[in-house]
């Protein structure tokens, strides 16, 4: 196979939470195959920072601020992307929060609020760019999901039914759309070192997460790249309503790295 089918050359995608952390990480991926990005997120200095330093490296890109959660605004936005550059080719849903509270003082405004930001403004976005996918008979529509989408864990039950619900999501239009040329898949990010997680160093939990994982240490947002990338590019022209899970093996492990015992004699 020719590298040329990872390449992204003349393709313009749309990536959301793109300010900072892994959509950020994302969106300069993107660019650096070749993309035109359109870099969204909520806070428009945010989004113009971030696509004045793909510019800076090289790439091209430009901002394009607005609340996913506002159907109306995504839908004027995808329409006027697509009446200036004729295309919108790759849909990376990215934006997302998490709400860290149990079950009893987690309430409907907080449980509303991660599903409607991680699980709704996914299918409304989704939503926006099919008529156009369609017709041009070919797309990519990437969602971020999580390691909550294929386990659990305690203390943010509204993230992990929105993550379970993106990788539903991401299956349900993949066989709806694949007949169109348009494919659907996702991608789950295990515990990244973002500049919102380095508060995490020294801490109890940085030692958690490396001790059950096999590659014993946290992500970098870059190595969510070669994911994101392959998934947009031709060489994942067959592939669609899969998730491919970025977490140095953590779902695979149920025990602590660094104390196994096999149980098996010498």
């Amino acid at each position: 196979m020719s590298l040329n089918r990872f390449s992204l050359d003349g393709r313009v995608a749309l990536v959301t939470g793109a300010g900072r952390g892994i959509g950020r990480s994302l969106a300069e991926g993107f660019a650096g195959a070749g993309a035109k990005v359109l870099v969204n997120d909520l806070h428009p200095e945010m989004a113009a920072e971030a696509a004045d330093a793909i510019r800076a490296q090289g790439g091209t890109a430009e901002p394009l601020a607005f609340d996913v959660t506002d159907t109306a605004a995504a839908e004027d936005v995808v329409a006027r992307v697509i009446a200036e550059h004729d295309r919108i080719d790759i849909l990376m849903n990215n934006a997302g929060i998490l709400i860290r509270k149990p079950v009893e003082s987690h309430d409907m405004d907080d449980w509303n609020r991660v599903v409607g930001i991680n699980l709704s403004a996914l299918y409304g976005l989704s939503r926006a760019v099919t008529p156009h996918m369609k017709q041009k008979g070919r797309g990519r529509i990437i969602n971020t999901g999580s390691t909550m989408s294929v386990s659990s864990r305690p203390g943010v039950i509204s993230y992990v039914a929105a993550k379970h619900g993106v990788l539903g999501l991401t299956r349900g239009l993949a066989a709806e759309l694949g007949p169109h040329g348009i494919t659907v898949n996702a991608i789950g990010p295990g515990y990244i070192l973002t500049e919102m997680n380095k508060k995490v160093l020294g801490t109890d939990l940085e030692q958690i997460v490396i001790d059950r994982t096999p590659l014993a240490r946290w992500a970098a947002p870059e190595e969510l790249q070669g994911a994101a990338i392959f998934l947009a590019s031709d060489a994942a022209s067959f592939v669609t309503g899969q998730i491919i899970v970025v977490d140095g093996g953590m779902t695979t492990n149920v025990f602590l790295t660094e104390s196994v015992d096999l149980g098996v004699a010498s």
